[in-house]
């Protein structure tokens, strides 16, 4: 018997066992399976794993059916997801949960499609903007009064504050980072990205300042771009 042959006598009953993972994904009970944990959930690697087997399985067949219903079974996956995440209480517990399961499921598929492929730039790009917001969360959670001025030009006692407490702040947020993601790597890029736009605000703080009449005044209190990028450099060798 022929492989086309083959693949059409299986069909309808691989169609009929992959509707029941679709519908149990669009039918799920949110609440029954959310946990207050925001580690990638047991869902989404189930999903990853299947889907990975799924396009490993396709690599050679290229079956437009397939990839239709495999975008089919992301869609649903992706609805799932964001309604568990919307059951943290704290915005950015919701950004966390979102950033470890597209990172985990990223993984699983690069494990078995190196190349990638649609589905995979899909997750890379939710990750990356998810990953942006984090980035400005943590940041307003430890500069605030900072990201604030950036926005509003009030400033002298923006400067004082960040001086007094910039390293111990970088130092929160490392802290806070490599709690809260599953993949170290992946939270050590999401903190050099943070220091990163950190930076970027405190430049443009500095360049405002000397822009101002009466600014220099406050240059003993302005912490050096050298001191930040020395800081930065340490933490980025960790990894």
């Amino acid at each position: 018997m022929k492989s086309e042959q083959v693949n059409i006598s299986l069909w309808p009953r691989f169609k009929m066992v992959f509707d029941l993972h679709l519908n149990s994904l669009r039918n799920a009970n949110v609440r029954t399976l959310w946990e207050d944990d925001v580690h990638p959930h047991y869902v989404m690697r189930r999903y990853a794993e299947f889907t990975a087997s799924l396009i490993q399985l396709n690599a050679d067949y290229e079956d437009g059916q397939l990839e239709l219903n495999l975008e089919r079974l992301r869609m649903a996956v992706d609805d799932l997801l964001v309604k568990l995440a919307k059951l943290f209480q704290k915005p950015k517990s919701q950004t966390i949960f979102l950033i470890n399961n597209y990172d985990m499921t990223i993984a699983v598929l690069k494990e078995a499609v190196p190349e990638g492929g649609k589905i995979q730039m899909h997750f890379e790009d939710l990750l990356k903007s998810n990953t942006a917001i984090y980035v400005e969360e943590l940041l307003v959670e430890h500069f605030k009064d900072l990201i604030k001025f950036v926005k509003t030009r009030a400033f002298e006692p923006i400067i004082k504050d960040f001086a007094s407490r910039w390293k111990a702040a970088i130092e929160l947020m490392h802290n806070d980072v490599i709690t809260s993601f599953s993949n170290f790597l992946c939270g050590m890029e999401i903190l050099r990205a943070a220091l990163t736009q950190l930076l970027l605000y405190y430049t443009r703080l500095s360049d405002c300042m000397k822009r101002i009449a009466g600014g220099s005044g406050l240059n003993k209190d302005l912490v050096s771009i050298s001191s930040i990028m020395y800081e930065i450099r340490k933490y980025s060798r960790t990894f």
